[in-house]
């Protein structure tokens, strides 16, 4: 795991998730919703995330929710 989380972020659990009762699954990062999954995408998530826990769930999380950052964001400072 250490090759792939080099600054050890996936430790800090900044993602999470939400599971709807209509079968939607809603992750997010830091608080914030970023994705939604639906049908078999939402299906398959939740067999590869079962019985995973800190980093390995962390992996399985952020993998889910794509490329959403890109490094160019704004970081909120004025």
């Amino acid at each position: 795991m250490s090759a792939i989380d080099k600054r050890g972020k996936l430790e800090d659990d900044i993602f999470s998730y939400q599971a709807a009762k209509d079968g939607r699954i809603m992750l997010s990062w830091l608080g914030k919703h970023i994705k939604t999954l639906a049908g078999k995408d939402a299906e398959k998530f939740l067999a590869r995330i079962d019985g995973l826990d800190g980093a390995e769930a962390q992996l399985v999380l952020a993998k889910a929710t794509g490329n959403f950052k890109r490094g160019n964001e704004k970081n909120g400072r004025g």
